[in-house]
């Protein structure tokens, strides 16, 4: 429930999507970040809808929300408004999120309620921190958005290799001078931190942070009886996802291209799920027999607890999986890329599988299949883990320090 105590002091929150429901990564982090937040602050929420289906849910937010706002995009008609970033030598990413009536609803609700902190999630969401009022500002940057861009330009051909190299220049610009600005900045790991720091001068990179992403492993949870949701048959494999996210575009295509041949040789009987919404003509196209794509599922959880194995073989990925988190919570095996296992703590063939080529993903999937009590056994260790590890309200105590919340007024 919303802190309406007089003495709360107001908050600013601004998010790039609507963080509810929590059923994708970047909102399961900013809801978890809005609950902790609405416990101590009357917080004061402003979002954008790129989905028309999540209007439904704006009003569930007035549990945690004094007030809010939400700003609706169109994705297509936004993607071409961004393209005002190639004449103005900025990252299409900003104009991407640069709305009038949000700006305008930013400096009102601060000048109102005389709001002192704010909190941005997501690098673009910086751009509305510039507001006279404001006395502390800290940036939830959550992963270093300009190395993803980066990172995208190596895996594609001309144009696009040039537009997304321009668009990983041009944002960390963006990303460097407003961690220079902000009273603070925080990323999911440290290794993403690290990324920016080296460019900042010691005093700016002292406000740098690294706060975990974490997971309700009272709600994924092996003891929960869920309904088998698989077909009979021989060993199950599993990825879940939004399946509209190119870098699990780009993990599930090479699974089935790469990898799942290798172990049929094996495991002739095999099959291999993938479940998330949104599943792009791409994903769609590689269905086939022993291959399902489910769409949307009102439950990820069944498909976790029936698996045999959970696979994230994601080639690109900044920061800690939520998708990993969640299935080692459930207490199953994962086998997961080198660049998912970033930043993971525990230890590879103790708490998780690490696979950095197709030939490695064969291996560790085979012989986890054929060595079901080890596979257990990881499985076992995997929710451990994320018990000793991986609790949201541990992590996002530091994020609240840093906000402010412990003290009266700005730090």
């Amino acid at each position: 429930m919303p802190n309406t105590s007089s003495q709360a002091e107001p908050l600013l929150y601004l998010v790039h999507r609507i963080p509810y429901p929590p059923n994708k990564g970047d909102k399961l982090r900013s809801f978890n970040i809005l609950r902790q937040l609405a416990g101590r602050y009357r917080v004061y929420l402003g979002a954008f809808v790129d989905d028309p289906a999540d209007l439904v849910h704006v009003p569930s937010l007035s549990e945690w929300c004094e007030d809010l706002h939400i700003e609706r995009i169109d994705p297509k008609l936004a993607r071409l408004t961004s393209l005002r970033g190639l004449l103005a030598g900025e990252a299409l990413s900003i104009p991407y999120y640069r709305n009038r009536a949000m700006r305008d609803w930013v400096g009102d609700v601060v000048a109102r309620h005389s709001i002192r902190k704010a909190l941005a999630f997501s690098g673009p969401m910086a751009q509305y921190l510039d507001q006279a009022g404001l006395a502390r500002r800290v940036i939830d940057f959550c992963d270093l958005d300009s190395a993803k861009w980066t990172q995208y330009a190596a895996e594609r051909t001309w144009p696009m290799s040039w537009l997304y190299r321009r668009e990983g220049e041009r944002l960390f610009a963006f990303e460097r001078s407003w961690a220079q600005r902000a009273d603070a900045s925080t990323f999911v790991t440290e290794a993403e931190a690290d990324l920016l720091r080296r460019h900042l001068s010691t005093t700016e990179a002292s406000r740098i942070h690294a706060v975990q992403n974490g997971v309700d492993a009272d709600f994924f949870s092996p003891q929960h009886a869920l309904a088998n949701p698989y077909p009979d048959g021989g060993p199950k494999l599993v990825f879940t996802g939004a399946m509209d996210y190119w870098p699990n575009i780009d993990a599930v295509t090479w699974f089935v291209k790469d990898i799942l041949p290798g172990i049929r040789v094996i495991h002739p009987d095999v099959s291999f799920t993938i479940v998330g919404m949104n599943p792009t003509p791409a994903v769609l196209a590689l269905g086939g027999p022993g291959i399902q794509v489910t769409g949307t599922v009102p439950d990820v959880r069944p498909w976790l607890a029936h698996a045999d194995l959970v696979v994230a073989p994601l080639r690109i990925a900044r920061g800690i999986q939520n998708k990993v988190l969640e299935a080692m919570a459930m207490a199953k095996p994962v086998v997961v890329s080198a660049a998912a296992a970033t930043g993971l703590a525990g230890e590879n063939g103790r708490d998780y599988l690490v696979a950095s080529t197709s030939s490695e993903f064969v291996q560790s999937v085979v012989e986890s299949i054929a060595d079901p009590v080890d596979a257990q056994r990881i499985g076992c260790a995997a929710r451990e883990l994320v018990l000793s590890h991986y609790s949201w309200e541990a992590h996002l105590n530091g994020l609240l320090y840093l906000v402010g919340a412990h003290t009266s007024e700005s730090a």
